[in-house]
């Protein structure tokens, strides 16, 4: 069986894309399109054909020119869908400018179509957009995303709460879904005697993070230190840290596993629309439980929030509520051994195996099968 895998903007090495890539691989056919510099050349590796494209990206551009700037980019993928060889189409997004195309070009070739959401769509692209726009730009989206959810034959979703919501609001059926969250790559023992007193913020420092900040800073006051790993902002310019730039990932598992506990926090661009934002279950939730080490998360966040009261893995917080939400932490770093014991009864539910990866495989080539 051949599958073509298009990873669209992510990069080569993206850890849910190339997860895909490399399991599917063991016993597949795979070209992989994923986003490259000028210089890399298509080339081939085992069962893999690599496929990189290139895309001039300007991110100080508005959200409708970088829009119209992808449309060379867009072309040249639904020209590969168009024209290859392959038995299944694998999208780990749709075409910015061609939402429906390379689905639709798939079907009527008698392929089958395999949608990874990464994100919940509507809300996630052109997310800059506000206001009157944005609010169509969602209606708009929200349509697309259904048909493009009736054009595939499986739909693979990230948390719980996201498929009971596409289960609610569209027509698509219970047998076309299947749950694979980000999970870790590896793991790390829990291991208190390692434990720095310190609250770690692994990837990039969004905006409007004021009332983390605040909690951040009593917290400075009662001895922890804060440590960035990723990318560093001057939102926390008056908060005393450290700063590391990003790590390779074993190497970032191994600082996270030293911190008491793990930050996760960000907000929508729009507080009207926020599906995106809780039922996210992002890379470093995962990673930092797999670390060993306890997550603090809003409450907004359902899906993480959810986990984290229902296993123990840490504090959930409603940041709006400064003291209360520093108590809590605060509180939490004295049953520290609780929390790190329940780490250590659940890490390999964070954790990416065999028995995953052969669920994954037997689920890809079921839809051939259909």
């Amino acid at each position: 069986m051949k599958i073509l895998i298009i990873g669209y903007t992510h990069p080569k090495y993206d850890k849910r894309v190339f997860r895909t890539v490399k399991t599917l691989a063991m016993n597949h056919e795979i070209i992989y399109q994923y986003l490259a510099n000028n210089d890399e050349v298509q080339y081939k590796e085992g069962n893999i054909t690599y496929l990189p494209l290139s895309n001039k990206i300007i991110p100080e551009e508005n959200e409708i020119r970088k829009l119209l700037d992808r449309k060379p980019f867009d072309k040249k993928i639904s020209e590969l869908v168009m024209g290859l060889d392959y038995n299944i189409l694998y999208m780990h997004h749709f075409l910015a400018t061609k939402p429906l195309e390379p689905f639709k070009i798939a079907k009527k070739r008698g392929k089958k179509v395999v949608y990874d959401i990464h994100e919940y769509h509507p809300e996630n692209f052109l997310a800059g957009l506000n206001g009157i726009a944005g609010n169509i730009k969602i209606t708009i989206m929200s349509h697309i995303f259904k048909k493009q959810l009736e054009l595939s034959d499986l739909c693979i979703f990230v948390s719980e709460e996201m498929v009971k919501d596409v289960l609610r609001n569209s027509a698509i059926s219970n047998k076309k879904i299947f749950l694979l969250p980000n999970y870790a790559s590896m793991s790390i023992e829990p291991d208190a005697s390692k434990k720095r007193k310190e609250i770690i913020y692994v990837g990039k420092i969004t905006r409007q993070l004021d009332d983390e900040k605040k909690i951040v800073g009593r917290l400075v006051e009662h001895g922890f230190s804060f440590r960035i790993i990723g990318m560093d902002s001057s939102e926390f310019a008056d908060i005393p840290r450290t700063y590391t730039p990003f790590l390779p990932y074993e190497e970032m598992m191994e600082e996270i596993s030293k911190a008491s506990f793990s930050l996760i926090s960000y907000n929508s661009e729009n507080a009207k629309y926020t599906k995106n934002y809780d039922f996210a279950l992002p890379n470093k939730f995962f990673d930092s439980i797999a670390a060993g080490t306890p997550v603090i998360v809003k409450e907004s966040f359902v899906s993480m929030a959810k986990q984290v009261r229902d296993l123990g893995l840490g504090v959930v917080i409603n940041p709006l509520n400064v003291e209360e939400s520093m108590q809590k932490i605060l509180d939490a770093y004295n049953n520290y051994d609780t929390i790190l014991k329940n780490i250590e009864t659940h890490q390999d539910e964070f954790v990416w195996n065999q028995s995953r990866e052969e669920e994954f495989i037997r689920k890809i080539e079921e839809v051939i099968m259909e």
